[in-house]
């Protein structure tokens, strides 16, 4: 192993350590890895108020003191839609499957593959879902503010989702 990648693994397993040279309690310890199981947490459909056709939420980790973000796969049916939506601290998504489409408010829809990732700004008018024939699954990593990482507004029509 190079000694910059050795430096990488060793600063990886090891703790913060503070000026004083004592462990930084600031942060979680990084001293332990923590594994969560595939499968170890309940899938979701996706809530009737805020998507439109069959949408299911795959939890993967939740905010914490260590990262002040969420992580979830969601995957949409063909068709299938979130409603408008802004997030207070920004989202990121990285298409994994599928094709999809996306919007910012008063701009066109986008086709979105995998391998692609999309950048939702804090504060931004938005939506995403699935391509008309063709389901799509996406990594969701949404930050949050005061517990909250988002602000559901409106249904997208179909008018303003077939507007390709």
């Amino acid at each position: 192993m190079n000694k910059t990648l050795l430096g990488i693994a060793v600063c990886a397993a090891t703790p913060f350590v503070g000026a004083a040279g004592q462990p930084d309690n600031a942060s979680e310890s990084l001293a332990v890895q923590q594994i969560s199981r595939a499968g170890t947490q309940a899938s979701v459909a996706g809530p009737a108020d805020y998507f439109t056709g069959r949408v299911r939420v795959d939890p993967l980790f939740p905010a914490s003191s260590a990262i002040n973000a969420s992580g979830a796969y969601v995957t949409f049916e063909p068709g299938a839609r979130s409603a408008w939506h802004t997030h207070p601290a920004g989202q990121r998504l990285v298409v994994v499957a599928g094709v999809g489409l996306t919007q910012e408010w008063g701009k066109s829809v986008q086709e979105i593959h995998p391998g692609d990732v999309i950048v939702c700004p804090p504060g931004v008018k938005h939506w995403h879902g699935a391509a008309p024939t063709t389901a799509m699954t996406h990594l969701a990593v949404t930050g949050a503010v005061d517990g909250k990482n988002v602000e559901w507004l409106e249904k997208v029509t179909d008018d303003q989702y077939n507007a390709r």
